[in-house]
């Protein structure tokens, strides 16, 4: 739901979380009980902490700054296990 702030006259300025539709134009104040007008003020859109956003950034980042690679190739010599299964009964399994 959206947060709406409202500026009092005689007090300062507070929030109230209402759906849209239920969005007054004036707004009773919570200390004082005059009439207080909406103010107008800039959405806030995203946050900044989220997985997404910092998903975002690092594909533009990549783009005029690309990561560079400074480690070596793995050996040549590296012990590696089969593919395959030694098993006798899984030799007759069928192919792809």
């Amino acid at each position: 739901m959206p947060i709406y702030e409202y500026s009092c006259p005689q007090c300062a300025a507070f929030e109230v979380i209402r759906p849209m539709e239920a969005a007054a134009d004036a707004q009773a104040c919570p200390t004082c009980g005059s009439e207080a007008r909406r103010k107008i003020s800039a959405p806030h859109l995203s946050r900044t902490g989220t997985a997404a956003f910092s998903l975002i950034d690092s594909t533009h980042r990549s783009a005029s700054e690309p990561q560079v690679v400074t480690g070596t190739l793995p050996s040549a010599n590296s012990r590696r296990t089969p593919s395959y299964s030694s098993h006798p009964l899984h030799q007759k399994l069928p192919r792809p």
